[in-house]
């Protein structure tokens, strides 16, 4: 017996991709995905792909001004 969530259809599409020039994430979230949208001061980009869902997160590291750790 097959269910909604089964069926072959649902393995093919992609998890991750652009919708409408907006960005998507259906993927299980992460903490470490989640902390490199939400504060990553490597990343120069103040808007970054959601974590989960669809749409864009904001940066904090950028925003506040923080600069990547030199080493």
């Amino acid at each position: 017996m097959v269910g909604p969530t089964d069926s072959k259809e649902d393995n093919m599409a992609p998890k991750t991709g652009k919708f409408l020039g907006m960005p998507y994430d259906w993927r299980r979230p992460t903490l470490a995905r989640a902390k490199s949208r939400w504060w990553n001061p490597a990343e120069p980009r103040l808007f970054t792909p959601r974590s989960f869902g669809w749409g864009y997160a904001i940066n904090f590291a950028r925003l506040l001004g923080r600069k990547p750790k030199s080493d």
